[in-house]
C-alpha cells in the first residue's frame, strides 16, 4: 500500500467502521428489551448479529440461515488450484450462539413490514422492532440464452463456495494436458469484482504444475477490470501473459468477449464475433440482489436503496440491507465491505431503539487476490458518506494498491496478509 503502513491500516480499519458514533461500546440499555432479526448468515448477517449483541446485549438478535454451514467465497478460488480445502473454507454458527444469538437454520419466504415479522419456509414466523437483510447475490439467468439453474450442475458458475466449487475443480483435474478452460465474467457490478482473474490465475497456477499445454480464456464484457494492471503484471511474470505461449488470455468487450449464448453439450460459447469452445467452461452470470429482497419488495431495479448512513430500506422503514444486496456505492460488493457496512448498521440500530441519532459512520474495505503462490496483490480503502448525495466515497489519500514496483518479498507479503486477513475476518464474524 502506497499512502499508509500496512499494519496500521488493518488497525485503523478495525475500528473506523464504529468510532465517532454516538454510541460507546457497548452501550448497556435498561428499558424495554428489542428483537432484532437477521436474514442471511452471511459475512453482513453475521457481522451485524454479533456486533449488536456487543454493542446492547439486552437487544434480542435473532439470525435465520438455511445452511447449517458457511463457506467463504472469499479465498475459495485457491480449492482450483489445489492450494486450499473446502473443510478450511467451512465454519459452524457456534460462536455466534455464545454471543446469545438464536440461529435458526431455515429459508426465509416472507417479510411483512406492517406487522413487522418475518416468515420462514418450515412455518415460523418472528416478530422484529428492526430487521437486517442480507441475501447475497442471485443471477440473472435469462441474459445468456442456454444457461439456466439445471445447466449450471456441469457447467457451473462457482460463484458461491460449495459443491460447485468442488465440481469446477474435479473437472480440471480430468482435463486433458492441452485443453482449454473459458471463464466467462460478468459485467459490472458484480460480486466480488477481482474473482474472475484471481480464479483465472488459480487455473493457470494449476496448469503451469501438471498441464502446462493447458490455457485459460477469459470471455469478458468489460473493457476494464478491477486491479487490472496489477493481473496483468502477475500473469506476465508467471504465465507468459502476452506472448504465444500464454497460459492466461483475456477477450475484452471490444475485442468481442460478451458472451450471447451458451450450446451446453457442445460447451460452446456464442460471442458478438466468434464462437468458443472450452475443455472446461465456468460462466459467472450478471446479478442482482438475492432473492428475498425481491419477495420482500425491497429492490429498485437490481439492487437495493438504502439510506447510506443507516443502511435502512429506501423501501420499507425499520428494514436494513447489507451488503452485496445493497446499492452501496461507491463501495465495492466485497467480504470486507460487507463487514463494514455491518458495523455500521448495527451501530445505527442501536441508536434508533434506544432513542438516538445516527451518528457519522465510516467504512473500509480490503480485498486480496493471490495470482501465484508466492505472489499477492491487493486494494484498500477508507470511505465517507456524502449526505448531501447519499454517496460513499473514498478518503483521499486513504488506503492505496500494491505498487506496481513493489518488490518479490512484498508480493509474498501480501499472501501472508491475505491469509491473516481471512482468519480474521472469520473470526471478527463468528467468532
Amino acid at each position: 500500500m502506497s499512502k499508509i503502513n500496512r499494519r496500521n491500516f488493518i488497525k485503523l480499519a478495525g475500528g473506523a467502521t464504529l468510532s465517532g458514533l454516538s454510541i460507546g461500546f457497548p452501550f448497556v440499555s435498561f428499558g424495554a428489551t428489542h428483537k432484532v432479526v437477521v436474514v442471511g448468515g452471511g459475512v453482513g448477517g453475521c457481522t451485524v448479529a454479533k456486533y449488536l449483541r456487543k454493542l446492547d446485549p439486552n437487544i434480542e438478535v435473532t439470525l435465520i440461515e438455511a445452511k447449517p454451514k458457511y463457506q467463504t467465497c472469499f479465498l475459495s478460488n485457491e480449492v482450483l488450484s489445489g492450494d486450499r480445502t473446502m473443510d478450511s473454507l467451512t465454519f459452524g454458527y457456534d460462536g455466534l450462539k455464545k454471543h446469545g444469538i438464536t440461529v435458526v437454520h431455515d429459508r426465509v419466504v416472507g417479510i411483512d413490514p406492517n406487522k413487522k415479522s418475518v416468515r420462514t419456509a418450515g412455518g415460523k414466523s418472528f416478530a422484529y422492532d428492526r430487521c437486517v437483510v442480507s441475501p447475497g447475490v442471485d443471477f440473472k439467468w435469462e441474459a445468456i440464452k442456454g444457461y439456466n439453474p439445471k445447466v449450471a450442475e456441469t457447467i457451473t458458475h462457482a460463484w458461491y463456495a460449495g459443491p460447485q466449487t468442488m465440481t469446477l475443480r474435479k473437472q480440471l483435474l480430468a482435463m486433458k494436458d492441452g485443453g482449454t478452460a473459458i471463464i466467462v465474467a460478468p459485467p459490472n457490478p458484480f460480486k466480488c469484482p477481482p474473482g474472475p482473474y484471481e480464479r483465472a490465475a488459480q487455473m493457470a497456477m494449476y496448469f503451469k504444475h501438471h498441464k502446462p499445454k493447458s490455457k485459460v480464456i477469459i470471455l469478458d464484457p468489460k473493457d476494464a477490470f478491477s486491479k487490472q494492471g496489477l493481473f496483468i503484471q502477475g500473469w506476465t511474470r508467471y504465465y507468459g501473459y502476452g506472448t504465444d505461449k500464454s497460459m492466461i488470455e483475456w477477450v475484452s468487450g471490444a475485442g468481442g468477449g460478451k458472451v450471447e449464448a451458451l450450446h451446453a453439450k457442445k460447451r460452446t460459447l456464442v460471442g458478438l464475433v466468434d464462437e468458443f469452445k472450452g475443455d472446461v467452461v465456468n460462466i459467472i452470470p450478471p446479478q442482482k440482489a438475492g432473492k428475498i429482497a425481491f419477495d420482500a419488495d425491497l429492490v429498485d431495479g437490481d439492487w437495493c436503496p438504502v439510506n447510506k448512513k443507516t443502511f435502512e430500506s429506501k423501501r420499507h422503514a425499520g428494514i436494513h440491507v447489507l451488503g452485496d444486496a445493497s446499492d452501496a456505492a461507491k463501495m465495492p460488493k466485497s467480504a470486507y465491505a460487507a463487514n463494514s457496512q455491518a458495523k455500521v448498521a448495527a451501530a445505527a440500530i442501536v441508536n434508533a431503539l434506544n432513542g438516538r441519532e445516527p451518528g457519522t459512520p465510516a467504512y473500509v474495505n480490503t480485498c486480496y487476490s493471490l495470482i501465484a503462490q508466492d505472489w499477492g496483490i491487493s486494494v484498500a480503502a477508507v470511505y465517507k458518506l456524502n449526505e448531501s448525495t447519499n454517496i460513499i466515497e473514498s478518503v483521499k489519500g486513504s488506503g492505496g494498491v500494491t505498487p506496481m514496483d513493489a518488490s518479490p518479498k512484498l508480493h509474498r507479503q501480501e499472501v501472508i496478509y491475505a491469509h491473516s486477513w481471512f482468519k480474521n475476518v472469520v473470526h471478527d464474524m463468528m467468532g
